[in-house]
């Protein structure tokens, strides 16, 4: 059967037709905000957001996509693999559209009952090799959404596997975009190997493996399942490549690779065998360097907007709580009063109920609040938690 390739959606006629759908995301109030230096000032409260915050280009193209399919291919069942992004509020109106869902997962049997008059939207994370040819084999119509800073990771991944070097990925081994860069690392033989290391942690342990002061037994039962099948660490970390889930922390990412580097220099006498590609997100770096910038100024406590399973709004929201209160919310309904909060918690990873500093109470005083929202959040859900914060704290917002 010949494999049917991927259809354009992004046509003129279709963008403008959907144009009332997508600009719902828009929002004139945060607009304005930009127009003021991204300071908002008003009677007892200042609002301070970061130069740069919330959907990226990536984001736009995957959503404008998933309206786009809905409007081509409207009275056809449409699939999404999974969220086309991770945030709850653009979730919740592409399921009201009718888009139906198919698991993350490549043996799923939830796919076993696709046909050829089926419409398939691949997500911005994409999906592993193995489901997409899966996909293929049916004979449906797939719709691409991958993000294009994905894309380029995969070139990488895919060029140390026929180099024989093991790719090493910065990420999280259950991540989307982890899982289908893995998948990628195998190359185009499926002889390549990867590993998918977390944390300063994991790498500690992958450097003190390599340089002959680690337990086999132990480094396996802790990579078990983050690794490709017949991963031997004697034999794959001979030669090894860096890469990343894009959404990971910039600093934290060039500690790794750091660490790495000097345990191939301090094995081998020299760093030939490592090979390293910046692989993080423009769009993450961005609002991680202004993120870093807003925390220079004196605020009373910090908002982090959007999806609570997003990896790089997690990532802004502890880098905040490290210098000053912070609440990592999805939507203004998070906000119930000026003293309390529903926010994410970073260490249970639940959303619970949150004490706000007493000063937000204390309508004398001016407070002084930061705002940053995560690469997949619309400006009209800051636009509402800006709203809500307003209305608690008795002041009036320009535009509305």
């Amino acid at each position: 059967m010949q494999v049917r390739k991927p259809i354009n959606v992004r046509r003129r006629e279709v963008l403008e037709a959907i144009r009332p759908q997508v600009a719902r995301y828009h929002s004139k109030l945060v607009d304005y905000i930009r127009e003021q230096g991204n300071i908002l000032s008003l009677p007892g409260l200042e609002v301070h957001l970061a130069s740069s915050f919330g959907f990226c280009d990536g984001v736009r193209r995957a959503i404008e996509i998933a309206y786009a399919t809905c409007h081509m291919f409207a009275g056809k069942r449409i699939w999404l693999i999974g969220e086309i992004i991770h945030n709850p509020t653009v979730n919740a109106r592409l399921d009201a559209m009718g888009l139906l869902h198919l698991p993350f997962l490549p043996d799923a049997p939830a796919y076993d009952a696709l046909t050829e008059d089926d419409v398939v939207i691949i997500p911005a994370f994409g999906v592993p090799v193995q489901l997409r040819r899966r996909l293929e084999n049916k004979g449906v119509q797939l719709v691409d959404s991958t993000c294009g800073n994905v894309m380029k990771v995969w070139t990488r991944v895919r060029s140390y596997a026929k180099m024989g070097v093991t790719s090493v990925i910065h990420g999280k081994a259950r991540h989307e975009e982890s899982m289908a860069t893995a998948s990628q690392s195998l190359g185009e033989d499926g002889m390549g190997n990867y590993i998918i290391i977390f944390s300063e942690k994991d790498a500690t342990m992958l450097s003190e493996y390599m340089l002959g002061r680690g337990d086999k037994a132990q480094f396996m039962a802790h990579f078990a399942q983050s690794c490709s099948a017949g991963f031997d660490p004697d034999v794959h970390l001979a030669e090894i490549g860096m890469a990343n889930q894009t959404t990971m922390l910039k600093s934290e990412t060039a500690r790794i690779q750091q660490m790495l580097r000097s345990a191939v220099q301090e094995r081998d006498g020299s760093d030939a065998r490592f090979h390293v590609f910046d692989t993080i997100c423009g769009a993450t770096q961005d609002r991680q360097n202004a993120l870093f910038e807003l925390l220079g100024r004196p605020l009373d406590a910090m908002f982090i907007i959007g999806g609570y399973n997003s990896s790089n709004t997690t990532h802004l929201a502890h880098m905040a709580a490290r210098c000053l209160p912070t609440f990592f919310v999805r939507s203004a309904e998070c906000l119930t009063d000026l003293h309390r909060v529903r926010a994410f918690d970073l260490t249970a990873r639940e959303e619970r109920t949150q004490e706000l500093p007493p000063v937000v109470a204390d309508l004398t005083y001016t407070l002084r609040i930061g705002v940053t929202a995560g690469a997949s959040c619309p400006d009209n859900v800051i636009e509402e938690v800006l709203q809500r914060l307003a209305t608690l704290r008795n002041c009036s917002l320009p535009l509305t």
